[in-house]
């Protein structure tokens, strides 16, 4: 079993669960005042497997899978047995690393919480732009499929304008720190990596 299915299983399954027992959702959600004053340091990989709603579980799902498998793909073909591994790693650690902000940001605030998979999601996107740039990202109302790296300017754009006006309940700083470390990973993965997004890009 693929790295990214195990994750879409998985993800699922506690989703679902969550969606049920509301105690074990309070427990398990991004809250970064819970996490200071009790130290529930696990919070900080937990509200990934848990989401709003069914909607927001499919779509950050579906995203998972159709960019998912490409970076789960190339790292292996790049990195043999490592591959998957580096993939793992890229998933857990972007979980933290997206919410790191928001934790120092919110670590007073009793009120603020988040749930969901989108900021490692958002590092794994941003993962496979830099992989293959040669890519494109399809939307069902648009007839043209959009260039990945020209979709990737307009996502960091968009999420730092809503973070900035804060308007919904979307964490879109967490999608935006999500995407910045997904570039990072692969950078320092391989450098090599970067050079031939941006001989591609130029």
């Amino acid at each position: 079993m693929s790295i990214t299915l195990f994750i879409i299983i998985l993800t699922v399954l506690v989703s679902y669960t969550t969606f049920r027992n509301r105690i074990a959702f309070e427990r398990m959600k991004f809250n970064a005042y819970e996490i200071r004053q009790h130290k529930t340091w696990y919070r900080f990989f937990s509200y990934g497997l848990l989401h709003a709603d069914w909607m927001h579980l499919l779509v950050n799902m579906f995203v998972l899978y159709s960019f998912g498998s490409l970076v789960e793909n190339i790292l292996v073909q790049e990195f043999a047995g490592m591959g998957r591994f580096f993939y793992a790693l890229l998933y857990l650690t972007a979980l933290l690393c997206s919410v790191v902000p928001s934790f120092f940001k919110h670590r007073k605030n009793y009120y603020y919480n988040a749930v969901g998979a989108s900021g490692a999601v958002s590092s794994v996107l941003f993962a496979s732009i830099i992989l293959h740039p040669q890519g494109s990202v399809y939307f069902m109302f648009i007839p043209i499929p959009i260039p990945a790296f020209i979709f990737g300017i307009f996502y960091l754009a968009y999420s730092v304008w809503m973070a900035r006006r804060g308007a919904d309940n979307v964490a879109h700083d967490v999608h935006f720190w999500g995407a910045i470390y997904g570039i990072a990973f692969i950078a320092v993965l391989n450098p090599g990596f970067i050079v031939s997004f941006v001989k591609y890009i130029f």
